[in-house]
């Protein structure tokens, strides 16, 4: 086990979406699944606790924890997208299973956890700043899944 894990709470389908995380994303995988040895507030001996598994090569765990804890926009994960296609391939799975669109390039899964779909060409055009990041950033501003397309043309000011 990594030092340092990602630890997400869940209402009991920890597994189910690390399953689906893993279907999605390369270098990704479910790892080990623990069973309660007792029962717990949310849940009884032998459910599954704690859901081990890797999202894009990053460790994460999911604790089955109940309802209490909700996700929010506080965090997030964020995967840089080479093209168009593969930006597309992750935006439909996420909303398309169950999941929300949001704005700039952000959507939200059935679980609750939020996603920035990022092209790289967006972040190295609002890193180069000036003029070209403002019309770049004007653009986003007006997108929920980016268009890299609408992107590139406002970087060369079109």
């Amino acid at each position: 086990m990594p030092k340092n894990t990602i630890c997400l709470w869940y209402n009991g389908d920890a597994q189910d979406a690390a399953q689906f995380y893993a279907e999605t994303f390369p270098d990704s995988a479910v790892g080990a699944v623990i069973r309660a040895p007792g029962d717990f507030p949310d849940g009884q001996e032998g459910d599954v606790l704690v859901v081990e598994f890797t999202v894009a090569g990053l460790p994460c765990i999911g604790l089955n924890g109940g309802p209490t804890f909700q996700h929010s926009e506080a965090f997030s994960f964020q995967i840089s997208t080479e093209d168009q296609e593969e930006t597309d391939r992750y935006w439909n799975a996420i909303v398309g299973n169950g999941g929300q669109e949001s704005e700039c390039g952000w959507c939200r899964d059935r679980w609750g956890i939020s996603w920035q779909i990022t092209p790289r060409v967006l972040m190295e055009a609002l890193a180069a700043g000036g003029d070209q990041a403002k019309r770049v950033f004007d653009a986003m501003m007006t997108m929920k899944k980016i268009d890299i397309a609408a992107i590139e043309a406002a970087q060369k000011g079109r």
